[in-house]
């Protein structure tokens, strides 16, 4: 095996050198602090290692600042979110009797499940999400979600398996192939 580090390796490491103080600083600004800026700038570069596997996945950028802003800015959205539903969790079980507060590991995977929830909401097309919630929250009938959103019975199954397919692969990944019997 050759120590030589790919192209594509070659290309991050400097992505990496040219612009990580700049990422860095610019997320200090959007998020106030130097922990959590850190924190997001090595996940912007994680999840851009992460989506590199071929050398053309890295063409060399002309401009790399706005590729990381807009990889950053996403990281920073979810940093928020999910900041501000572990603050709404939080005043939900300040309220609760002493007797009822969970344990922190019920606490852990409570908020985990919530942020699980929050990334299927969002992965959703505006009418998936609306039909999926009027059906799961609202327990409206097929029927009536079509007549609130203006569309026919088949289209809502249509969003309702989409919401489906979406919950499975955030649970399970993506579906395995299914072998065609010959």
């Amino acid at each position: 095996m050759s120590a030589t580090p790919s192209f594509q390796q070659q290309q991050l490491h400097a992505l990496y050198d040219n612009h990580h103080a700049w990422l860095l600083g610019w997320l200090r600004k959007k998020l106030g602090s130097a922990h959590d800026a850190a924190d997001l700038a090595q996940d912007t570069f994680l999840r851009i290692a992460s989506r590199t596997s071929q050398p053309e996945d890295l063409p060399g950028l002309r401009e790399p600042r706005a590729f990381l802003t807009t990889i950053a800015r996403a990281l920073v959205v979810d940093f928020f979110r999910r900041a501000d539903l572990e603050r709404a969790y939080a005043t939900a079980l300040a309220a609760l009797p002493e007797a009822l507060q969970p344990s922190p590991q019920d606490r852990l995977e409570a908020l985990q499940m919530l942020d699980a929830v929050g990334r299927l909401l969002e992965a959703m097309t505006p009418k998936t999400r609306t039909a999926w919630l009027l059906s799961r929250l609202d327990g409206l009938s097929h029927a009536e979600i079509a007549d609130e959103l203006g569309v026919s019975v088949p289209r809502v199954r249509q969003y309702l398996a989409a919401a489906a397919r979406q919950a499975y692969r955030l649970r399970f990944g993506p579906p395995p192939d299914a072998a065609v019997p010959r």
